[in-house]
């Protein structure tokens, strides 16, 4: 009995412990001191945003996904997109690219998506794996379809457009060392050294929880 107690009680003080540790995992961001502008980025897993709420949690800009490859548009994108302009915060379009589609079809979709806007912050090109495309072709290919989308997002925009890179994607591609543009991130509490060069923003967590949104977020801070 006082055995079974006892394990009872080390059960009972490892589940708080590990509650208390992912409460702060959630609400943790890196230093303000060292990284003065944080934001997010959202897609339509996120759900409908109360912006305003989000603004008032010292969120400095926002990034919202508006295309995956050739068809695929993000349901929230429009919402998204206005919702963080009446809010008052920058606004930035992300497009998920994809290696099973072309790089004029996907560079189509952005276009036809993505209104115009000279006051918007550079789009992005995510470069990630995605499960459902199981396509893996040569390096030079993938290189030139990236150069040719960022191309035409860039003549959009008229801004360089950022590559956020997944560390897999890199590991296979080494497109950090290939492709002259700002690069973003991604590595969990740990600052990123997977790239060639250094990076201009940093996916820190995607467990981030601030008021406004249901769920967890990705949360994001540019380099200082």
């Amino acid at each position: 009995m006082q055995r079974g107690l006892i394990w009872a009680g080390f059960a009972l003080s490892l589940a708080v412990a590990g509650g208390v540790l992912w409460k702060y995992a959630a609400s943790w961001t890196p230093s303000r001191g060292i990284y003065t502008v944080q934001g997010i980025d959202v897609a339509e897993a996120n759900g409908a945003i109360d912006w305003t709420m989000v603004k008032a949690r010292d969120v400095d800009f926002a990034y919202a996904l508006a295309t995956r490859g050739a068809e695929a548009r993000d349901a929230r994108f429009a919402a998204n997109w206005a919702g963080i302009a009446e809010a008052g915060i920058r606004r930035g379009a992300i497009h998920a690219f994809s290696l099973c589609a072309a790089a004029s079809a996907q560079a189509g979709a952005f276009v036809a998506t993505v209104p115009r806007d000279p006051g918007a912050l550079p789009a992005v090109i995510d470069l990630s794996f995605d499960e459902t495309c199981p396509a893996r072709p040569a390096r030079d290919v993938v290189l030139d379809e990236i150069r040719r989308l960022a191309a035409v997002i860039e003549t959009h925009s008229g801004k360089p457009a950022i590559l956020r890179i997944a560390p897999e994607f890199e590991a296979q591609y080494q497109v950090s060392g290939a492709i002259t543009r700002p690069l973003w991130a991604i590595r969990f509490l740990l600052a990123p050294d997977y790239f060639a060069r250094p990076w201009a923003m940093w996916q820190s967590s995607t467990i981030r929880r601030i008021d406004g949104i249901e769920g967890p977020v990705n949360w994001n801070v540019v380099a200082p």
